[in-house]
């Protein structure tokens, strides 16, 4: 079985004039991912591997889930093809992860999260909120065959509020 958990990054601020890529999270984001993380580490089995996009605000919010969930640091990696919103270089990602692992978490932005966890989950959710999580299991033994997986847990901040 291999369990994939999904990451929305938190809100981030606009006010900065900087690219896209280094955008920080805002208050709230940060708010939000220590609560969320919080929550989460209470609800999951931590992951055996986590890789967040290298995008300023999704690795600031991977950084609250690392701490919450105790991930040393090498089980922990970026990767730019997680910046990506179409959601085709995350699934390419997912595909390719190691067999080895049975339990990833991924941060990362929308619309390929609300995508991905629509795709490969069996419960619609319309959005994948900044700082949501979304849990998936599979009953296949290598990640390249995942397909319709289950759609096991959602937190989402507006839920802890």
């Amino acid at each position: 079985m291999k369990t994939l958990y999904l990451v929305r990054h938190a809100k981030s601020s606009w006010k900065h004039d900087v690219d896209d890529h280094k955008r920080p999270l805002k208050k709230r984001g940060e708010r939000d991912g220590k609560l969320v993380s919080e929550k989460v580490k209470t609800e999951i089995d931590p992951p055996q591997k986590m890789i967040s996009s290298d995008a300023t605000r999704a690795f600031s919010t991977a950084q609250f889930f690392k701490k919450a969930l105790n991930i040393s640091d090498a089980n922990f990696e970026t990767d730019h093809g997680l910046y990506d919103f179409s959601g085709q270089n995350v699934m390419r990602i997912i595909k390719a992860l190691n067999n080895n692992l049975d339990s990833v978490m991924i941060v990362g932005h929308n619309h390929a999260f609300t995508s991905i966890a629509n795709m490969l989950g069996n419960r619609y959710i319309e959005n994948v909120p900044t700082c949501g999580f979304v849990m998936l299991q599979f009953d296949e033994k290598e990640w390249s065959e995942i397909t319709t997986g289950k759609t096991v847990k959602t937190i989402f901040p507006r839920d802890l509020k």
